[in-house]
This record gives structure tokens, sequence and C-alpha cells, in this order.
């Protein structure tokens, strides 16, 4: 099936009304990877159609470098879509997708979505103002496409958090969450991968070699966040790494501040910074063993 490329926002939104049957959705910032069309294939078997945004939102941006520096090649990632089983690929400028309400080339402060208690801490106090923007273009997005189900990595762990509080609050769509994709060597997979040299890459490993060694120790029967948070910060000593944050969290009772209780469930989040480059990774440590990386050789020994 021929992929349908919209670089009008309006456009897109009339092409989604005029299908009939489910619609699934995929937003994205473009530079694709296997990670995305993992998201793609997966709607495209669960729903009749699947639309896929590309759009460098600058409202989540903090750093003005960070923005200039993201990757973009539309053309490419469309016939990457259209492998993958995407019906429709759309883009457009922040203009075209708040038409008439920027000031200044901008979306005014009031005019911008509440992310929620989701927000707050780690990549809410890392980034002020990221989910904030991340809020405002997935409801705008939410409200072009319509989509029956909305597809997200579960890399973006905090993220995928707020997504699903916005969605509560529109009554729509469906918000599921896919498991990360990774590389073999255990680095989550992200656009921004492109940008590590060689150097930073080998430091990059790093994250997700400490977030398997704390799925051991919680194997091993440890169950006290403070312990656990140990376990990755002495993981990630070696490294060069800038260390933002690595903690360790009740995935059902989110909040920003820090349990110190012991846990029946828990989600390892780390950030930091490889060179240049930012890198978030997370994993769930009482999930049961369906990682493909299960049997690779780091973990328990870090």
């Amino acid at each position: 099936m021929t992929l349908q490329r919209c670089t009008d926002p309006a456009q897109a939104a009339a092409w989604c009304r005029a299908r009939e049957g489910t619609l699934g959705f995929v937003p994205t910032m473009g530079a694709l990877h296997e990670g995305h069309l993992s998201l793609v294939r997966r709607a495209a078997a669960e729903n009749d159609h699947v639309v896929v945004s590309i759009f460098v939102n600058p409202l989540q941006f903090g750093e003005v470098r960070d923005l200039e520096n993201y990757p973009r090649d539309f053309e490419g990632d469309c016939d990457l879509l259209e492998t993958a089983g995407a019906s429709m690929a759309f883009t457009g400028t922040l203009e075209q997708f708040f038409p008439g309400e920027l000031v200044e080339g901008d979306l005014p402060r009031e005019q911008r979505v509440d992310p929620g208690e989701a927000a707050l801490g780690l990549e809410g106090e890392f980034r002020p103002g990221h989910f904030e923007g991340v809020a405002t273009i997935v409801q705008r997005l939410f409200t072009l496409v319509q989509p029956t189900r909305a597809y997200f990595g579960a890399k973006d762990y905090q993220q995928t958090l707020v997504v699903r509080t916005l969605a509560e609050r529109m009554g729509f769509p469906e918000v599921v969450v896919c498991p990360i994709s990774r590389e073999t060597s255990g680095l989550a997979r992200s656009s921004r991968n492109t940008l590590l040299t060689p150097e930073d890459r080998e430091q990059a490993l790093y994250l997700s070699q400490a977030l398997f060694a704390a799925r051991e120790r919680w194997r091993a029967g440890i169950r006290s966040a403070a312990a656990l948070e140990q376990h990755l910060r002495d993981a990630l000593a070696s490294s060069t790494l800038e260390v933002e944050y690595a903690v360790v969290r009740d995935p059902e009772r989110w909040s920003h501040v820090p349990g110190r209780e012991s846990l029946e469930r828990a989600v390892a989040l780390i950030a930091a910074r490889a060179g240049a480059v930012r890198l978030i990774d997370n994993l769930e440590l009482h999930g049961p063993p369906s990682d493909a990386l299960e049997d690779l050789p780091f973990g328990a020994g870090l």
C-alpha cells in the first residue's frame, strides 16, 4: 500500500476523518529507527489504518542547541514507514499546528497544557517545561487525528504517565505502551544515538548494564529503594557518564518524592549524558524475564 504523505496538519485531519474503521496513531519526532517501526507494525496489526506524525516539537525543547541538532529527514522516514505498514504520515510547522495562536513565533504560556502530577521530578526537574510542551502538542495531535489507539514506547517512561493522564482527561484514545527496543549491545534505541561518538557509545552501554544489574538485585530479594539506587550508582561509577539521576520508583504509586519503604514493584530509571548527548533508559525490576537481553553476560557482575 502506498503511503499518503501530508505536509499540512489540516489536510492530515481531513484524511483521518474520511477513514472508516479503527485508527492507530504513532506520534514521533522523526529520525525513525527500529523502535519506532516496531510501534508502527503493532499499530498496523491492531487497527484498520495507521497514522504517524513526524514533528520536531520546539515546545518541548529547553536547549536551543538540542532542537537545532535533532536529526530531520521526512522523506527518508516516510520510506521506512511505507515498508512498516503505515497508511499516512504527516508533518507541519508550529504555525500550522496552532494556526493564529502564536505570538512572535511562540505559543503563549497560558495556552499550553498542564501535564499533571506525573510530570513532577526527574525529567520534569531536569527539563523544565518539557512535559508541558509534550502535553500541549499531544493534545493537539489527538484532536487532529482522533485515533482509536495511540502507541508510545516505554523508554520515555515518565512521558507515558503524562500521556495516559492526558488521554484520561480527553476521554480518548486508548494508550498502548510498547516495550523498549534495544540494540544487541543492550543500548536502548534512540534517535539521539546517531549523535554518539564511538567512545561515547561505549560509555552509553553502562545505562542498560546498570539497569539489568539492579534487576538481578531485585531477583535476589532486595526490595529497598535506597539499596537498589545504591546498586545503580555503583554500576555507573566506573563510567565517564554525567549522571543526572539514577532512581527507583513504584510505578503504581508514582511520586516525585522518593519512597524509602520496601517495594512490591519497581521501575529503575536513569538519565545521563554521554559526551554531549543526553540519554534516558529504564527497566521494570519486577517484570517477568521476557526481555531479549536476559541471557547477556552483563548484570549481576557489575
